[in-house]
């Protein structure tokens, strides 16, 4: 159906490579933007750039908003604002490898004129779940949490 593409570059530069001493930091390239990445603080990376298990819980928490607002468009709602606190807990899996294991979502959504009920909210949520490619291609248990 369609294909998605990316480059991913990293040089050691000057540094020494072992463990302790190469650069984690590395860039994304995507068609028309670019976006500097490293490893996780924990793992020797710059915690001033975005790290691949960051990058995963958005990638999840942007799918689902986008099919979101396209359901919510279709349904006649408006949406003016949609924020999403979302929170990936990494920790070992049933195969006990380290994985991101659960991903909650937490959507604050403010309408226009007209706001689903409940149920019709509901419906949204789960529909949006059910059509995000991201969330169809990975094992990762994914939550919607209730608006705080």
């Amino acid at each position: 159906m369609s294909e998605h593409r990316a480059t991913v570059h990293w040089n050691r530069g000057e540094a020494e490579f072992t463990y302790k001493e190469y650069t984690r930091d590395h860039v994304w390239k995507f068609e028309g933007a670019e976006v500097r990445a490293s490893a996780a603080p924990q793992y020797l990376g710059n915690e001033a750039l975005v790290d691949p298990e960051q990058a995963f819980v958005a990638s999840l928490s942007s799918c689902h908003m986008l099919t979101f607002l396209a359901l919510a468009a279709r349904d006649g709602f408006i949406v003016d604002d949609y924020r999403d606190e979302a929170v990936g807990t990494m920790e070992r899996n049933e195969q006990k490898r380290v994985a991101i294991t659960r991903v909650v979502l937490q959507p604050n959504i403010s309408w226009g004129s007209e706001r689903p009920n409940q149920e019709q909210l509901d419906k949204l949520h789960a529909n949006a779940h059910k059509h995000c490619f991201i969330a169809n291609s990975v094992t990762t248990t994914i939550e919607i949490a209730p608006p705080a």
